[in-house]
C-alpha cells in the first residue's frame, strides 16, 4: 500500500511540473484555443452546400418577355450573379470548360409558342467537376421554373387565360455526366497528399536543427539565407513528384481517371505548388521555438486548407470573406488547375493563372523566411 502511494504521489508530481510547463507554453495554449474557434466559425459560418454568388450564362433565342421574366425570377434568388448573354452553344461549352461559368440555361426559339401551347421548355447546361454543387444548381432552377409565374395574360390553345405554368428543364452535365463523387474526389486526391508531406516535411526542418544545435553550423557556410532555404527544399520536391506519380497513376489504373489535359501541364502546375507548400512549412518552422509546437501549427495549417481551398466543400459557395482567406492557400490554386486538368482537359496556358498565383505565395513565403532568419545571421 505505501509503494502503491509513492507511485501515485510521484506520477502526480510528474503530472503537477508538466502542467506548469503546458501553462507557460504560450504557442501549444494558443493554438489549442484557437482551434475550437476556428472551426466553430468554419463549419458555423464560412461552409454550406447553399449557391451563392453563381457565375452563369443565357442563351436566349426566344427574346421574348416570357424569357427575359425567367431570367429575372432565377436571378432575383440571390444565389446567381448577372448572367452572361452569349450567341451560341460553343461560347456556353467554353465558359464550362474555363470554369467560368458553372450553368449555361438555354432558351429555345419558340419557348413563347411553347407556353401559349403548355409545353414550356429550357434546357440547363452543368459543370458535373462538383456533383454536390451540380445538384444543388438543378435543384434550385428547377424549382424555380415549377413555379413560375411569367406567364402573364397569355391564352393557351382553349382559349382560358394561363396563370401559372410549369416549366420543364432539361438537364445535362458536362465533364461528369453520372455526377460521381469518385471523379470529384480522385482529380484532387494528388493535392491533399502533396499537402500533408509539404507541411508536415518541412516545418520541423529548421526548428529541429536548431534544437539539435546543428542549425549554427549550416548558418557557417559560405551561402546566403534563401540559398539554404532552397538547398534544404529541393530533395522534398522530387519526393513530392515521386508521390504525384504514384497518385496519378495509381488513380488512372484502379479508376480510370486520368489527366485529359496531359501530364506536361500537371507537371508545370505542380512545382509552383510544392514550392510554396514546402516554404509555408518552412515559415512555420522559423516561428516555432521547439518541434511540437511546429507540429501543432501545422496542423492548425492543413485543416482550414482543406476545408477554404474547395477539395472537400465547393469553395464557390462560400461567402466572399472566407473565399478571400482561401486564396492565401496554395491547395486553393492548385485544385482548380487539378480539376481543370483531370476533368475538363485545360491545357498549360489555362492554368497559367494558378500557376502565377502559387509563385506569388511562393515569393511571400521566401520573404517571410528570410525576415525569420536574418536575425539570427548576424
Amino acid at each position: 500500500m505505501t509503494r502503491l502511494r509513492r507511485m501515485i504521489s510521484n506520477i502526480l508530481a510528474v503530472a503537477y511540473r508538466e502542467t506548469l510547463v503546458l501553462r507557460h507554453d504560450r504557442g501549444f495554449m494558443s493554438t489549442v484555443t484557437a482551434q475550437p474557434v476556428m472551426m466553430l466559425l468554419l463549419f458555423g459560418f464560412a461552409l454550406s452546400y447553399t449557391p451563392a454568388n453563381v457565375p452563369w450564362a443565357v442563351l436566349d433565342r426566344s427574346t421574348s418577355a416570357q424569357s427575359r421574366r425567367l431570367v429575372e425570377e432565377i436571378r432575383g434568388t440571390g444565389y446567381f450573379l448577372e448572367p452572361a448573354a452569349i450567341q451560341s452553344y460553343a461560347q456556353g461549352r467554353e465558359l464550362l470548360r474555363r470554369g467560368d461559368a458553372l450553368a449555361v440555361l438555354v432558351i429555345p426559339r419558340d419557348f413563347r409558342r411553347d407556353f401559349v401551347r403548355g409545353r414550356p421548355q429550357v434546357q440547363l447546361l452543368l459543370d458535373g467537376t462538383d456533383p454536390i454543387t451540380a445538384a444543388r444548381l438543378l435543384g434550385y432552377v428547377s424549382q424555380i421554373a415549377a413555379a413560375s409565374d411569367i406567364g402573364g395574360n397569355i391564352p393557351h390553345d382553349h382559349g382560358a387565360e394561363r396563370a401559372r405554368m410549369p416549366i420543364d428543364v432539361r438537364q445535362r452535365f458536362w465533364f461528369n455526366p453520372t455526377l460521381r463523387d469518385r471523379d470529384f474526389f480522385m482529380a484532387i486526391m494528388a493535392g491533399m497528399l502533396l499537402t500533408n508531406l509539404c507541411l508536415s516535411g518541412s516545418a520541423l526542418n529548421i526548428v529541429g536543427e536548431r534544437e539539435n544545435g546543428t542549425f549554427e553550423q549550416t548558418l557557417s557556410l559560405p551561402v546566403s539565407t534563401l540559398e539554404i532555404v532552397l538547398g534544404k527544399l529541393l530533395p522534398l520536391v522530387a519526393v513530392c513528384y515521386l508521390l504525384l506519380v504514384v497518385a496519378v497513376v495509381g488513380s488512372g489504373v484502379g479508376y480510370g481517371i486520368w489527366p485529359r489535359g496531359g501530364w506536361l501541364a500537371l507537371g508545370m502546375v505542380t512545382l509552383p505548388f510544392v514550392l510554396a507548400s514546402l516554404a509555408m512549412g518552412v515559415f512555420v518552422s522559423t516561428i516555432s521555438a521547439s518541434s511540437a509546437q511546429a507540429v501543432f501549427i501545422t496542423v492548425f495549417c492543413i485543416m482550414p486548407s482543406f476545408v477554404l481551398s474547395g477539395v472537400m466543400f465547393p469553395y464557390e459557395l462560400m461567402p466572399q470573406p472566407v473565399r478571400a482567406v482561401g486564396m492565401a492557400f496554395p491547395l486553393r490554386w492548385y485544385q482548380i488547375a487539378l480539376r481543370a486538368i483531370f476533368t475538363r482537359g485545360a491545357s498549360l496556358a489555362e492554368v497559367l493563372v494558378p500557376c502565377g498565383a502559387l509563385f506569388t505565395i511562393f515569393a511571400v513565403m521566401l520573404a517571410g523566411i528570410r525576415w525569420r532568419l536574418k536575425p539570427r545571421l548576424a
